[in-house]
């Protein structure tokens, strides 16, 4: 009796591990399918390649996901560092939101990037504009593209890419710039500052760190090598390749090339919680540069740099857990329906898109 006591108890406790299993895995099928489905998006995505300089650029051109075009396209102006055509898939619900407008969007990965050939690092914001204006170029060439309809979009150091791509091509319909840089000097201290407040820094910190960054300032206006620096600073993680970019690009400032824009219809978009550029002097900037009917301003104040929730981002767990489960959500209330809004109202955007195609265009 006790053994046979014994065997049913152990039965009964299988059944109850083999149901928990059985559970669990329906869960993980559940989850698997909400992952698959959040992470669908309602677009054709197409690989390509842009020949530029003798390298080639690997992207990706996403198309609304029904319907023959010629669509309107934006193409997207990374931020600094090592960015892929999808920034890793942070691109795709603003790709989706634009694609509800009847816009395609189109991506590049950086030079050295994921299958682009060459270093980003060696270049400078006239190249990356160069390398701009080439990626439109190829757009108008495509037959399921508008050529009357294309713009751009860009993210911080795009603010200074954007104006000058705009300057020299009259014929861009828009740009959209997502918390944008005006000047570099000026960006770099404002950062500095506030993350060493962030950080708690005490008086003491934050004037040390002032004076590296005063030094830095006179190491760069006296073309030093990344040895000198390094020897000055201590600052033994900079390498030669970084050291380079700076050098190159520490002199930016976009306000001359916003001058020089022709009257282009521009959506600013700033957050309330950027600790990398000063959002209240950009817009001062643009507001002032800009033809007042050209200009959009957009403001999300529980916003980050990047228009990720503030209180989301601020969470790791937070962050990757809606990265997995929601990517929409991770951006800041109205962020993605503004902008498909923006592209939706601007004047011939409807006469365009059923207006005649002209040869090439």
């Amino acid at each position: 009796m006790f053994g046979k006591r014994v065997r049913t108890a152990k039965r009964r406790r299988w059944r109850a591990v083999a149901g928990t299993l059985i559970a669990l895995s329906l869960l993980a099928v559940s989850l698997g399918g909400v992952v698959l489905w959040q992470n669908t998006y309602d677009l054709r995505e197409e690989h390509v390649t842009l020949r530029h300089r003798g390298a080639d650029l690997d992207g990706v051109l996403a198309l609304p996901e029904k319907g023959d075009g010629p669509f309107g396209l934006v193409v997207f102006v990374h931020g600094d560092g090592p960015v892929d055509a999808t920034h890793e898939t942070f691109y795709r619900p603003i790709w989706e939101s634009f694609a509800k407008a009847g816009y395609a969007s189109l991506s590049f990965s950086k030079p050295g990037i994921s299958g682009s050939e060459g270093n980003w690092l060696d270049q400078s914001m006239q190249d990356r504009a160069d390398e701009t204006l080439a990626a439109v170029a190829w757009a108008r060439a495509r037959p399921e593209i508008d050529g009357r309809r294309i713009g751009l979009w860009g993210a911080s150091q795009a603010g200074w890419v954007l104006p000058k791509v705009a300057a020299r091509d009259a014929g861009l319909r828009f740009v959209i710039a997502v918390s944008p840089a005006i000047d570099w000097g000026r960006q770099g201290r404002f950062n500095l500052l506030a993350e060493l407040r962030r950080d708690g820094a005490s008086a003491e910190e934050r004037a040390a760190a002032l004076r590296r960054r005063e030094t830095t300032q006179r190491l760069l206006q006296a073309g030093a090598t990344v040895e000198e620096y390094r020897d000055a600073t201590g600052d033994d993680d900079m390498t030669a390749d970084r050291w380079q970019f700076i050098a190159k690009n520490y002199t930016s400032d976009a306000t001359a090339d916003l001058r020089a824009m022709h009257g282009t219809p521009v959506l600013l978009v700033v957050a309330g919680h950027d600790i990398n550029v000063d959002a209240a002097e950009t817009e001062t900037a643009y507001r002032e540069l800009l033809p007042r009917d050209s200009l959009d301003v957009r403001r999300y104040p529980d916003a980050t740099h990047s228009l990720v929730k503030h209180d989301v981002e601020r969470s790791e767990v937070g962050l990757t857990l809606t990265a997995v489960f929601a990517p929409r959500a991770l951006f800041a209330d109205g962020f993605l329906a503004d902008q498909r809004r923006f592209l939706e109202r601007l004047p011939d955007s409807r006469a365009a898109a059923s207006a005649p195609r002209t040869p090439g265009r």
